[in-house]
């Protein structure tokens, strides 16, 4: 696989767009601590006009890919009563398809937790942990998602070191004054007050945990950041889902400044959907994923709906995005609610297609 550059452009509003290139590098193996043993990472940037450039990093791995496509397992008959499927439905199977949306509650936290591992291990984060005092970096969770992606922990499982971990909650609230989103973003929570302020100038890296939607969220979290923690060089956010709408956005406000920001992510991007760009779909380009193999299987699984559109267009990476860990009935629920406006279908019965597979 060579490098690879995909052109896009998108309204901000009436008056204005953003206009740009994504562009992706060859991946490179390298080796994680796990059974597995192996994984890659993608470096890659958003480029928007001459000056300005967003650096960023995919990543697969067995867990990774397990968030991101499909997988073959043993049913587990809780998660299918939480589906729709009946015990008797199952009698005779002995493994499932099933895709990464419904890896749910503490099992969807498990997976991330051993992905987490998988990234920092590899070179592109290694060299900012290793080439820092474990003084120099913070972690900021984003509440609620952020909290699960356990930062601290995968950081301290692979170099041990002890990291200051500053918890935010900024969440959207609805606006209809704002062009395009009509959301606008609140932050009701900032714990730094437990550093003092020379701990505080220590701070040269900030690792930011949440993923990526329309990106003001994220946009408004690294400003409120850089107020606070003067000496900062670099922003490293991780971010398992992303589109290239909130990336481009980003790119578009924070990479002038002085400070470097990098985003990692796993697998591939993502398509945020109209209207309100917060549901975000795989793109159906090859190119732009790390196992192309892989998205033909995720593909071929959602199949078409009964007027022959491609559900995978329009299926959400993430749906409920923080309901997917905290209430995997909730999940359930904004899964078939998509599913039954766009496709007039349930996940139940994309579950019954793909049983006897």
């Amino acid at each position: 696989m060579t490098a690879y550059t995909y052109p896009f452009k998108f309204s901000e509003d009436d008056r204005s767009f953003i206009e740009g290139s994504l562009i992706l590098e060859k991946p490179l193996p390298y080796k994680t601590k796990k059974p597995e043993g192996s994984g890659f990472y993608r470096p890659g940037k958003i480029t928007l006009g001459d000056v300005t450039n967003l650096e960023l990093v995919f990543y697969h791995t067995p867990s990774t890919a397990r968030f991101i496509y499909i997988e073959r397992k043993k049913p587990d008959p809780r998660l299918m009563e939480f589906i729709g499927i009946a015990p008797k439905e199952l009698e005779g199977i002995t493994t499932l398809s099933l895709p990464g949306q419904v890896w749910m509650g503490a099992g969807r936290a498990n997976l991330m937790w051993k992905a987490m591992q998988d990234i920092f291990n590899a070179p592109p984060l290694r060299e900012t942990i290793t080439s820092n005092q474990q003084e120099n970096l913070a972690i900021f969770p984003i509440a609620r998602e952020g909290l699960k992606y356990q930062v601290p922990e995968a950081i301290f499982e692979t170099y041990g070191y002890y990291t200051d971990e500053v918890i935010l909650d900024a969440h959207h609230v609805f606006d209809s004054s704002v062009p395009v989103y009509n959301r606008k973003v609140e932050m009701t929570l900032f714990k730094d007050k437990d550093l003092d302020q020379p701990q505080h100038d220590l701070v040269k890296v900030a690792f930011i945990a949440d993923s990526i939607a329309s990106g003001l969220v994220m946009k408004e979290v690294i400003v409120r950041i850089k107020e606070r923690f003067h000496n900062l060089e670099r922003v490293e956010v991780l971010a398992p889902l992303a589109t290239i709408r909130g990336l481009s956005r980003i790119a578009d406000s924070e990479c002038r400044n002085g400070v470097k920001v990098r985003v990692h992510i796993f697998e591939t991007i993502l398509n945020a959907l109209p209207p309100d760009y917060y549901y975000s779909a795989h793109f159906n380009v090859p190119e732009l994923h790390i196992r192309p193999d892989l998205e033909a299987i995720y593909r071929d699984w959602w199949g078409q709906d009964d007027k022959g559109n491609q559900i995978a267009d329009t299926t959400c990476a993430g749906y409920g995005w923080s309901e997917a860990f905290y209430s995997p009935r909730k999940q359930i629920e904004m899964i078939n609610e998509q599913l039954t406006s766009r496709h007039n279908l349930t996940i139940a019965e994309m579950v019954r297609r793909n049983m006897h597979k």
